[in-house]
């Protein structure tokens, strides 16, 4: 129990995380909700049905919560000189060099323009290179997404440790395709934090996950936070809603309890609530000798023109209410944050110094987080005027 928390505050959010949890609904849950050094968390239901209870520490797959952390370690190493944010990133990855551009994103992969300009480590970080999943695309049938697909990039979809190759053989891949649009032109979802990994690797000179390790995590001390986990004990069980029930998605001893062969930035971390709290705190803290204050005000603050997010998004109105930084949502109000499909999101206020974390092993059913954690954050941003 935190300091500084109101009887009456917490038992509003017992009672809200409470109302969603059961074997039909979420069968488990971890809500944390932090202002400055008080901090509320409590675990709530189980692993999975017929498992152990959750507990603070337990891990949860957090998708695209990963591509936050992957933007923080790559800006580490443009705090370093080792990447330029606004140069080609041609050097470090050549397959990406001398780009060719669909003529249309539905069309057959040999019509294709010359790019207007070569990829910057920044259209990376922004999600405008050129490639990645937009509005239309899901179940389109377009040729780039089934070519994508065969190559088991799982770039156009959720990650799949089990199908994507090596780094050099993914990135050679990604550069046999052509790109979907002009770099700069527009936002484009998920691929960037995929290639920012293999950029990171081929810059620091070792593995994109042991640069994670040392450059971020342990600085931080999140010591759970990595692409597998032998922990399996740990691990939640992930559920896939359907008409029928939940359906198991992915087992304890399934996908992420192995040494995957590619590091997906854009959604392959496993993590805790904790460990998200620490990356959160060095995000309020200026960077606290992690980041230099310029890097983190980059991830944190507007990156797109009127025009990439006006040909962007995930469905109509989706910039309506928010806007993008490096890897991650930012809003008018100057919050910060994203969510992870796989049923988890992540959530920093800076104005009033608050961190809103759910960890869940439902997975999402839209682009939109489900009621879950719309409900503790609601109920988060109440308790926080108590602390």
């Amino acid at each position: 129990m935190a300091a500084g928390l109101t009887g009456a505050a917490i038992e509003r959010l017992r009672a809200t995380a409470e109302q969603h949890v059961g074997d039909t609904r979420v069968p488990g849950l971890v809500a944390l909700v932090a202002r400055g050094d008080d901090v509320y968390a409590e675990a709530f239901g189980r692993l999975g049905v017929g498992r152990p209870a959750v507990q603070r520490d337990s891990l949860f797959r957090i998708a695209s919560i990963t591509k936050p952390v992957t933007a923080a370690v790559t800006m580490a190493l443009v705090d370093d000189g080792r990447i330029g944010l606004d140069g080609p990133v041609d050097r470090l990855l050549p397959e990406l060099a001398d780009r060719r551009v669909l003529r249309r994103p539905d069309g057959p992969l040999e019509e294709t323009v010359a790019a207007d300009r070569a990829i910057t480590t920044r259209d990376l970080l922004t999600f405008t290179f050129g490639f990645g999943m937009g509005d239309g695309m899901f179940g389109s049938g377009w040729p780039v997404v089934s070519a994508s697909d065969e190559l088991g990039l799982s770039t156009i979809g959720p990650v799949n440790p089990d199908v994507q190759p090596d780094p050099d053989t993914w990135i050679a891949g990604l550069g046999s395709l052509p790109l979907i649009a002009q770099p700069g032109e527009r936002w484009l979802y998920n691929t960037g934090a995929s290639v920012l990994g293999v950029l990171v690797a081929r810059a620091a000179g070792q593995p994109f996950e042991d640069v994670l390790r040392t450059r971020l995590c342990e600085p931080l001390g999140m010591r759970d936070t990595a692409f597998w986990t032998p922990r399996t004990e740990r691990l939640a069980t992930g559920y896939l809603p359907t008409q029928a029930g939940l359906k198991v998605w992915d087992e304890p001893d399934g996908r992420w309890s192995r040494r995957p062969d590619f590091a997906d930035g854009a959604g392959g971390l496993v993590s805790t609530a904790d460990d998200l709290l620490a990356f959160s705190r060095m995000l309020l803290a200026a960077g606290a000798g992690v980041l230099s204050a310029d890097s983190v005000r980059a991830m944190t603050s507007d990156q797109l023109t009127p025009d990439q997010k006006a040909r962007g998004g995930l469905g109509a109105g989706f910039f309506e209410n928010l806007s993008w930084g490096f890897c991650q949502a930012v809003y008018p109000d100057g919050a910060f944050g994203w969510n992870g499909g796989f049923g988890t999101s992540w959530l920093v206020e800076p104005n009033e110094d608050l961190t809103v974390i759910v960890l869940t092993q439902r997975l999402f059913e839209s682009p939109a987080p489900p009621p879950v954690h719309l409900d503790i954050r609601a109920a988060a941003l109440e308790t926080g005027k108590a602390m």
